[in-house]
């Protein structure tokens, strides 16, 4: 068969449909495998196809007026799935929530298969931007699309603020486009910013993204759950030692007690990517986009911790004085930086506790990143070295205790998968 009839084949619930054809009606998902998983066979692969589009609800099991699909195999460790989102019954298909039930079933082949198990849901991970928003700031000679300049700008804000007023100033004196939302009380649940010059129909109206839209931990009342009341002067000396006595206290946090001091650790790195000297600027930015789902713990929503307030400390002052280290030369952007690798290993070793399995990866690339812009620093300069951290039971923490943590996981090879089995992934 070739593939010009193959296409045919599957058009043709689309091309008989007597009313309004939809307008995106190709489904395409892929499902892989992790790199240490056996290779499964043919018979295995077509069980997982089936039993995807079954949960998807693009063709459920003795439905046989389902939509027509087909899975192609060509590489040992994944296949792809194409179908057509019209049923042979002239309905359409309901799938929404698709994506969702299909990890359902991808754990179940995980756990009777024997395969390496992949991080459920849970909400954490960064929201890319979409290939229209990539293409118009391509188009408009921007170096990022405007989402992505949107999340840093906003969890900056985020990171400093100490109450409403504050935050919503903060972003008009970015430079961002602010819109709040009132209640019937006049009293504001929400936000929304525009990027000047972002525009849409035919440059009619701005772009508006709200605090949720932008990130899972960006919407007004997540935000609200870090603010810290204003610090006096006298307490921001000496970052370098609040971080480390901050990275000490995180690795004692029991489970919901550490949520809230690794989403003050990302405030922190955020803080510190803005006001870094220009010679290691790019790879703690790096290093804070990196950790950044890090920070958000799954499912926790009180964001209480006995390290957030030092961490909160530090970021307020690198704040009021972001040439402190500059002005202490390499030796105390050093201390700096190596303070900080040592509370992302203790993030580190918290999330590894939990079992979070994207936030260890997670946290983990962002500490080999602030090494990496550490041995920036070291030319005549290397003046510390950060100390080991040992994570301490917990009363309330499930698992046992970990081994001393005495260094940073390499950075995952390129031109691999980085982790699931068979976790689906979408395109249309």
């Amino acid at each position: 068969m070739t593939l010009s009839a193959l296409g045919l084949l599957l058009d043709a619930p689309v091309d008989a449909l007597r009313g309004p054809k939809p307008a995106e009606h190709v489904w395409h998902v892929s499902i892989r495998n992790a790199p240490t998983d056996r290779t499964l066979t043919d018979t295995e692969w077509a069980t997982v196809a089936a039993e995807m589009v079954h949960a998807a609800g693009v063709a459920p099991h003795g439905d046989e007026h389902g939509c027509r699909w087909v899975a192609v195999r060509h590489a040992p460790d994944h296949i792809h799935i194409v179908a057509t989102l019209a049923r042979r019954d002239g309905r359409g298909p309901r799938i929404r929530g698709d994506i969702l039930r299909m990890h359902t079933a991808a754990r179940t082949f995980e756990t009777a298969w024997g395969l390496e198990p992949m991080s459920p849901l849970d909400e954490t991970a960064r929201r890319a931007p979409a290939t229209g928003e990539k293409e118009k700031a391509t188009r408009r000679g921007l170096t990022e699309p405007a989402r992505a300049t949107l999340q840093r700008t906003v969890r900056q804000a985020a990171a400093l603020a100490t109450d409403d007023t504050d935050f919503l100033t903060r972003l008009r004196d970015a430079g961002l486009r602010v819109r709040e939302h009132h209640d019937e009380n006049g009293t504001v649940d929400g936000y929304a910013v525009a990027l000047p010059g972002d525009r849409a129909d035919h440059g009619t109206r701005p772009v508006w993204f709200s605090g949720r839209t932008l990130a899972y931990d960006l919407s007004l009342p997540r935000i609200r759950e870090r603010y810290e009341p204003a610090i006096t002067p006298a307490d921001i000396t000496r970052a370098h030692h609040r971080i480390r006595e901050a990275a000490a206290l995180l690795a004692r946090a029991g489970r919901a007690q550490g949520a809230g001091d690794v989403a003050a650790l990302g405030d922190l790195l955020t803080v510190a990517a803005a006001v870094s000297p220009a010679a290691v600027r790019d790879k703690v930015r790096a290093a804070a986009a990196a950790f950044e789902q890090a920070s958000r713990a799954p499912g926790a929503r009180t964001l209480d911790g006995r390290a957030r307030t030092r961490f909160k400390a530090a970021a307020r002052a690198l704040e009021r004085a972001p040439r402190t280290a500059r002005g202490g030369g390499a030796p105390a952007v050093l201390n700096l930086l190596l303070a900080l690798v040592e509370a992302i290993e203790a993030a580190t070793a918290w999330h590894r506790a939990q079992n979070h399995r994207a936030q260890t990866t997670a946290a983990a690339r962002a500490a080999v990143l602030l090494r990496e812009a550490a041995t920036l620093t070291t030319t005549g300069a290397r003046t510390a070295t950060p100390r080991t951290v040992r994570v301490t039971p917990a009363a309330e923490r499930g698992p046992a205790p970990l081994p001393p943590v005495t260094g940073v996981p390499p950075r995952p090879p390129t031109g691999t998968h980085p982790g699931p089995d068979v976790g689906p992934g979408r395109s249309r």
